[in-house]
């Protein structure tokens, strides 16, 4: 607001005094007034500028801290002279097209392309406009970092034809961000991998390309991986422990397959385990667990339905045998369920594997709120993961590693070094194909009431 009130001062006098003040203020081509949903990104591109040039005209802008509102005067500084070649010593250029070499991306601005349902007719529209809003506010953070963008978007449908976009425009991308729907996976595959342009595929899609593209980067893990992947985990942190594994006669339940590999793996292991059900009597439901060790229980179902039942059934047992010992161990579902049963998770220890977590509470995640209110005048979707969270994630991690390493970027574990605020990324190639994120953690619910992420 200081510097405002001075340049307003120095307008004024411009306007009744001298030609000196005149020649103060003309490095400035214009004041603009800021409109809503307007962007540094759209500002300087309105004016045929570049953010770096509209930042050093307006300081305020490079603080960490610094919001672009609505009202507020910015000013327009006039472009930066190009350098002009005496074109009377140059050889006229050959009147056959030239492709532009591509540059090492970690000495310019990264371009990015996104190809996602950019639109507001159904909810798939709805979701990837707010997971493209997180891409740009991870753009916009990164530019404190001297880390510039030049980012492409396109309205990429549900019954679009996606090759109907990759023009010599896509061509040139360092990064395509899409896409949402399998039918499309294949030829953007091909495109990519004929134009050297690394693919981020942000959700879950059937995409066999992964196994043999190296270009691709895939965030979900396919079910039968991510059961794999969880098994893996559960060995390693719950050993020592007892599993009893109980049936909830859910035949709309999608965890059999789960349970399944659970149980093919602990008889390979030699691990014994118990097996009952919900509908056992309590008596003979009890002769399941062990005295002598931690039990972990294991439900094949992942609705609230069978939970709530499941959670009853345990915390009847415990009241009547509180010295044994019980862990629930979970699925990422549960956790749209958590304020209606969080009393009952902190009693039972409950263990959720997911590869995500957001924490209403945190710092990092409440500051991104506010910053989206404050851009774009709404709220964050009341969603699992939160769409624009994910969105920032995923750009700032990819954005950040192309800029430090550029075409050697896999996104291995410890490469850019960035914590998440909601979608940890930890990349592994995938044979001689593709990468994919196998980080996952286990979200735990503490006896103390705290809830803790356990990383692996």
């Amino acid at each position: 607001m200081k510097f405002l009130a001075k340049y307003l001062l120095v307008l004024l006098a411009m306007m009744a005094f001298s030609d000196d003040v005149l020649a103060q203020v003309g490095q400035w081509r214009d004041i603009h007034k800021v409109k809503r949903k307007e962007t540094m990104y759209s500002i300087a591109r309105d004016y045929g500028i570049t953010v770096d040039e509209l930042v050093k005209a307006n300081p305020e802008m490079a603080s960490p801290d610094y919001v672009l509102k609505k009202g507020t005067f910015i000013c327009i500084p006039y472009p930066t002279p190009q350098v002009v070649v005496d074109t009377a010593t140059v050889t006229p250029p050959s009147p056959q097209p030239v492709k532009p070499q591509r540059t090492d991306m970690r000495d310019r601005a990264i371009r990015v392309g996104v190809m996602l349902p950019l639109h507001t007719i159904n909810g798939d529209g709805r979701r990837m406009i707010e997971y493209y809003r997180g891409v740009l506010m991870a753009c916009d953070s990164l530019k404190q970092n001297n880390i510039s963008v030049d980012i492409h978007a396109w309205n990429v449908a549900e019954n679009s034809d996606i090759r109907t976009f990759l023009t010599d425009e896509a061509a040139q991308m360092d990064l395509i961000i899409g896409p949402l729907y399998s039918k499309m996976m294949a030829p953007l595959s091909e495109f990519a991998q004929k134009n050297d342009i690394r693919v981020l595929i942000p959700f879950s899609i059937n995409a066999p390309e992964v196994a043999q593209n190296p270009l691709l980067f895939q965030v979900y893990q396919s079910p039968t991986d991510f059961n794999r992947s969880t098994i893996d985990r559960f060995l390693q942190q719950f050993r020592d422990c007892h599993p009893v594994i109980i049936d909830c006669a859910d035949s709309t339940s999608t965890k059999g397959s789960f349970t399944s590999a659970l149980r093919k793996r602990l008889d390979e292991e030699a691990i014994e385990y118990a097996l009952t059900s919900l509908t056992t009597s309590e008596q003979r439901f009890v002769q399941n667990f062990s005295m002598a060790k931690r039990n972990v229980v294991i439900l094949n179902s992942e609705h609230q339905k069978e939970l709530r039942k499941g959670l009853s059934k345990l915390t009847g047992m415990l009241v009547d045998n509180p010295e044994l010992e019980v862990t629930l161990f979970g699925y990422t579902d549960w956790m749209l369920y958590t304020h209606r049963n969080l009393k009952d998770f902190y009693k039972l220890d409950v263990h959720i594997p997911a590869a995500f977590y957001f924490d209403a509470n945190s710092p990092k995640t409440k500051r991104l709120e506010q910053k989206y209110r404050w851009n774009f005048h709404a709220d964050m979707m009341n969603s699992l993961p939160r769409f624009a969270i994910t969105g920032f994630d995923h750009a700032y991690f990819f954005l950040r590693g192309l800029h430090m390493y550029g075409k050697h970027f896999t996104g291995a574990a410890g490469m850019v070094g960035y914590p998440p605020v909601q979608t940890p990324l930890v990349f592994e190639r995938k044979g001689n194909g593709g990468l994919e994120n196998k980080n996952i953690m286990f979200i735990h619910y503490t006896p103390e009431k705290r809830i803790e992420t356990i990383k692996f």
